[in-house]
């Protein structure tokens, strides 16, 4: 008489619980950065009223303001949880990552935003750099 197997067996299933356990393994760390990478985006949204302020200036004046309170836009009033403070110097912004322990490597890190002047009195595009580098937003990765 043939035996029908009912469930599974015990290697099966140690099988099964290795495979997830590999797969989590390697998926924690990357979701980890990549939450850390979503909170430090928040730089860029704190440096986006300064880079009007600074274009507005450029296209008023030709030249770039020399400081945050020449361009208009205040370093502190864009402080959040994660940013502690947005600079301005010759145009170029720069914004400063909180201390704060959920941002976790890029504790600290600052992203800094160069303009490109254009014709007619018009930035023509932003430079982003930043460090460290794994954690800032994809255009500033590059």
């Amino acid at each position: 008489m043939k035996q029908i197997q009912k469930g599974f067996t015990l290697i099966e299933l140690m099988i099964v619980v290795a495979i997830v356990g590999i797969l989590a393994a390697i998926a924690l760390p990357a979701y980890q950065d990549y939450t850390i990478r979503a909170r430090v985006s928040e730089a860029a949204a704190a440096a986006g009223a300064c880079k009007t302020a600074v274009a507005e200036f450029y296209a008023s004046n030709a030249g770039y303001p020399s400081d945050a309170a020449a361009a208009g836009c205040s370093g502190t009033a864009a402080a959040t949880q994660y940013v502690t403070s947005t600079n301005v110097s010759s145009g170029t912004i720069t914004v400063l990552l909180s201390n704060h322990s959920a941002l976790g490597g890029a504790v600290g890190g600052t992203l800094t935003l160069t303009p490109t002047a254009g014709g007619n009195n018009v930035i023509s595009q932003w430079l982003c750099t930043g460090a460290p580098a794994k954690y800032m937003p994809a255009s500033c990765r590059g």
